[in-house]
């Protein structure tokens, strides 16, 4: 694939096939950002251990005709040469799941620097749940147990922290604003249904799926933990 200037990540808070498989409009905008109209779609269901019901809802959400989908499974891997497969996608989709889990397999198969090679080439990273969480350097996750708490070692493409399903888990904005009251890194929320655009390290974009779906950036400042709403664009029709 040719070099291009600009590492773009999609971050989904929620949404996509597997939350909405009836409002495809998260991963309508995704696939636009491949410079193809039928992208090859690599889904990577790490953190979900590989599960094949997972797999399977995403092979029936990007037929033929809407993509050249392909999926990297790590639990049995099928792939020898890591780096030419992916190098070949024009989008990779991580799918939910455990954060933790995700990040850990990922280094033993050196998915690290092949990501960052693929995203410096074109190759569009994005992901759910988890697979928001894994570009940041921290992140809000439930991977060590049923509580919510915080991670510090992800991958670091993006600076500062992420939380998911801002709107749609209890506990999860209450959780961050204590986090980052505590000195966790600032960074950014979803509600599910909204999606975070990334280019070179920079939001260019906040998209919801629904009207009311929101984004936020969430910081510590003089006067305390602040909520900043996004600006977002809704990608449907009122």
């Amino acid at each position: 694939m040719a070099a291009t200037t600009a590492r773009r990540i999609f971050a989904l808070g929620g949404g996509g096939f597997s939350m909405e498989p009836e409002n495809t409009a998260l991963d309508d905008y995704l696939l636009a950002l491949a410079p193809v109209p039928r992208p090859r779609v690599c889904f990577v269901p790490t953190a979900s251990g590989d599960a094949p019901g997972y797999i399977e809802t995403f092979e029936q959400s990007f037929p033929a005709e809407r993509a050249d989908a392909s999926v990297l499974r790590l639990f049995a891997r099928e792939h020898e040469d890591l780096r030419s497969f992916l190098l070949d996608q024009h989008v990779i989709y991580v799918g939910g799941g455990s954060t933790a889990n995700l990040l850990a397999v990922w280094r033993v198969h050196g998915l690290p620097e092949i990501l960052a090679e693929a995203a410096d080439h074109g190759t569009v990273l994005a992901g759910i749940s988890a697979g928001m969480n894994c570009w940041f350097q921290a992140s809000v996750t439930d991977s060590f147990g049923p509580a919510l708490a915080p991670l510090h070692d992800g991958l670091g493409f993006l600076e500062g922290s992420a939380c998911p399903h801002f709107d749609g888990e209890e506990h999860r904005a209450a959780t961050l604003h204590r986090l980052v009251a505590e000195g966790f890194p600032p960074g950014y929320a979803a509600d599910d249904g909204c999606g975070l655009l990334f280019e070179d390290g920079k939001l260019v974009e906040a998209v919801s799926s629904r009207p009311e779906a929101g984004g936020y950036r969430v910081e510590l400042t003089a006067d305390g933990v602040v909520q900043h709403p996004l600006p977002v664009r809704y990608l449907g029709r009122d």
